[in-house]
């Protein structure tokens, strides 16, 4: 295909492409199963109904840790390594 508007994309960059966006996807996708598990599973959370309980038991809960691990992991590890990624697919 000869163009000056439309260009082929070489495989391997195709497959960096491919392989950034899956990992983008990981954090938000992590984030919505931590709520989706909040919602189907009410009564792990305990802010509902803080009764007796401290801190600790009310900030520590299984879905809000699935979903900090899920911003963390979107924040701190997928930006990076996607910038990794586009570098080494630039520089191919």
């Amino acid at each position: 295909m000869a163009s000056q508007l439309v260009t082929e994309v070489p495989a391997e960059r195709q497959f960096a492409l491919t392989r950034a966006r899956a990992i983008a996807l990981l954090g938000p996708l992590t984030i919505a199963a931590g709520v989706v598990w909040a919602i189907v599973q009410p009564y792990r959370l305990t802010l509902l109904h803080p009764h007796d309980q401290g801190f600790w038991w009310l900030a520590i809960e299984p879905p809000l840790l699935v979903m900090l691990a899920g911003v963390i992991f979107g924040a701190f590890v997928a930006r990076p390594l996607i910038a990794d990624l586009e570098d080494d697919a630039a520089a191919e």
